[in-house]
């Protein structure tokens, strides 16, 4: 295996000082991540200068053509269960779905695109309250852009925000004005993607929002905002409530909102209380199928997550775990495979499930569900500026009066006419542009 020694140093104000620092000072490394080069996907990191853990350390990421065919290999080799007894996805993922994504994978599939992309972003990495955290950072050439940290969710990765990237920082060449402008922080959290994996307990979304204020901070900036959906809003409304005066404002595309009583009646089967509005109605609804037929991947995470050996042996088993996770999300990708035009492509797909192989990270990144004791769609008292947008297909839409109740300083709501659980992924120019609104008058 050959070492990369080339770095791309980027041409625009990418690095802060103690980044610039060990770009020059320290040559690049490889990292393996595992007990041996090729089992898994392997990056190059410069050392941090002079020994120092926080330095911000760029990253280049190559996987060994080894590691690519021993990922075909597996996928063709793959044992497949008979199809199941139903003519929908009521008992899970369908097998004709996950035969032709195999077929595709094992093929046509091409991981050297999407590496391609990540490294000609700047990547970096840098160590927080005892790990290695990699995130990207790209700053835009507006000046006076404003600073917005985005965390990701499961089964999401860094592979989500790719394509709101260019809306945001360069909001002229998207339909946007120079004064909507962000520079943008997006980080892999702990035991996701080329972030480490934490080798003890208490990793949970508290202790991850404290990480992101250091980060923040370190990266130079004063005054910021936050976002995120899934796992990432629950990193987010923590970050809020530590309130560090740098945070101005948070958006979401997943909000915590659920009223007390109406999380009672859903926990004990109960039917809905009398006289719902509408759109109240319809997010009890949503939120009953959920925990009544959705639920199921999130309990086993929750609770054994060291059980899913299945999920780090098999790129397949892998695959099909990723993909069930709410109805919406794999009937779209369904269609996707069938050959329809969706928000996501088979690319877009595969893109993010074999960062989760080459990485490894099946299990290290379910470990989240068992660390975090915080119940997912309880109002968290939120008290600093929030904006919310509600996508019709997320796994409730969250009606205004319960979002007004949620976040008392609520300075955008807004509906949108489709998109689901993955919002930066299957609608990136409509979520950039909630962004650019949500944000507009705290410039």
């Amino acid at each position: 295996m050959s070492t990369d020694t080339s770095l791309r140093t980027p041409s625009r104000r990418h690095f802060m000082g103690v980044a610039a620092t060990a770009a020059v000072a320290g040559s690049l490394s490889r990292l393996t991540f595992a007990e041996t080069e090729t089992s898994r996907a392997v990056v190059g990191v410069a050392r941090p200068a002079g020994g120092d853990a926080s330095a911000v350390r760029p990253l280049r990421v190559h996987a060994p053509d080894v590691q690519l065919a021993e990922l075909r290999r597996r996928i063709n080799a793959t044992r497949w269960p008979e199809r199941e007894a139903v003519a929908d996805a009521s008992q899970g993922v369908p097998l004709a779905t996950m035969q032709k994504l195999a077929r595709y994978w094992a093929t046509d599939y091409d991981w050297r695109k999407v590496e391609a992309t990540l490294n000609a972003l700047p990547q970096f990495v840098t160590r927080l309250d005892g790990l290695d955290i990699h995130f990207i950072h790209v700053r835009s050439k507006h000046p006076d852009a404003l600073p917005v940290i985005v965390t990701h969710g499961w089964p999401g990765s860094i592979i989500e925000q790719l394509k709101i990237i260019g809306p945001l920082t360069d909001p002229t060449a998207f339909g946007g004005t120079a004064s909507d402008a962000f520079d943008v922080v997006i980080p892999s959290l702990p035991g996701y993607g080329f972030s480490g994996k934490p080798a003890a307990t208490g990793w949970d979304p508290v202790r991850i929002a404290r990480a992101w204020i250091v980060l923040m901070k370190r990266l130079g900036y004063r005054r910021y905002v936050a976002q995120g959906g899934d796992w990432g809003n629950a990193v987010t409304e923590q970050m809020a409530l530590i309130a560090p005066p740098e945070l101005v404002a948070i958006h979401t595309n997943m909000p915590a909102t659920v009223p007390d009583d109406i999380a009672k009646a859903l926990k004990s089967g109960e039917p809905a209380p009398a006289g719902l509005p509408p759109d109240e109605r319809h997010a009890y609804e949503q939120l009953d199928r959920f925990y009544r037929h959705g639920l199921g991947y999130a309990q086993e995470m929750a609770n054994r997550p060291q059980t899913l050996y299945g999920i780090e042996d098999s790129p397949v088993g892998l695959a099909a775990w990723m993909l069930d996770h709410d109805a919406s999300g794999l009937a779209l990708i369904a269609r996707v495979f069938d050959g329809h035009t969706e928000g996501l492509t088979r690319d877009d797909v595969l893109d993010n499930v074999t960062l989760y192989w080459l990485t490894r990270t099946g299990v290290s990144s379910a470990r989240l569900y068992w660390e975090s004791k915080l119940e997912f769609f309880a109002p968290k008292h939120v008290t600093i500026p929030v904006a919310v947008s509600v996508f019709p297909d997320e796994i409730y839409a969250a009606p205004k009066r319960w979002a007004q109740a949620a976040y008392p300083k609520l300075i955008h709501y807004n509906r949108l006419p489709s998109g689901g659980h993955f919002a930066a992924w299957e609608q990136p120019n409509a979520l950039s542009e909630e962004l650019r609104a949500s944000f507009r008058s705290l410039r």
